[in-house]
């Protein structure tokens, strides 16, 4: 996996570059607009990363796979970290853009039961030690967890929040230059996630095959 981490060392600059020189400024909000990359690049690996968590945790249910534990805990930690850093990057595009650092509107408040969800989800993790036990209960979290995420997705439409809709009907909500500068960020950030990711599955397996060394 040199390859991906090397290609992460290579996107994580180039989507610095994109968002903030190639990216246009936009005319209102200014140049704070430009977290905005991040921001969504950041909410997307969180998204994702509960994804991976429920279909690894689905197949840890059917089958008892090991490795899908290891790949549902370690998104686990992954997205959590990524969803923490979208409530931080939030309050700081908001202060100049709403005047307020934080409000209770559907997008932010689903986010914050995401971060939660996260938070409990780890931490079974650390409380219950016995590994098959862990693994189930840890699994049910993660799939029942994941039904927050498309309600923080579709809140924009269904209960018409204040956030702007960057995805719209008839070609989007954004200038030419800002969608390609979110896309190259987005992938960037997927690189970082698969990187991440990669490690923390291989030192689960450590850590796995040193408990039942210790048994």
């Amino acid at each position: 996996m040199r390859v991906i981490d090397v290609l992460t060392l290579v996107a994580i600059p180039i989507a610095m570059y994109f968002a903030f020189i190639y990216a246009p400024v936009e005319a209102r909000m200014g140049v704070v607009q430009k977290i905005f990359y991040f921001h969504v690049a950041s909410a997307w690996v969180g998204f994702f990363a509960l994804f991976v968590t429920f279909i690894a945790s689905i197949v840890f249910l059917a089958r008892g796979s090991r490795i899908s534990d290891d790949v549902a805990n370690a998104s686990a930690e992954i997205g959590f970290v990524f969803c923490l850093i979208v409530l931080l990057t939030g309050p700081i595009w908001a202060k100049p853009t709403w005047g307020v650092w934080w409000t209770w509107d559907v997008r932010l408040t689903t986010t914050l039961v995401l971060v939660f969800i996260y938070a409990a989800y780890l931490l079974l993790r650390k409380f219950i030690y016995e590994p098959e036990r862990r693994g189930k209960f840890c699994a049910v979290v993660g799939i029942i967890g994941f039904v927050d995420v498309p309600l923080v997705f579709f809140s924009i439409r269904w209960w018409g929040t204040i956030h702007p809709n960057v995805v719209q009907k008839g070609g989007g909500g954004l200038h030419p230059d800002m969608l390609t500068a979110l896309i190259v960020s987005v992938l960037a950030f997927t690189l970082l996630y698969v990187s991440l990711m990669n490690k923390r599955v291989r030192l689960a397996t450590l850590e796995r095959a040193n408990y039942e060394d210790d048994k």
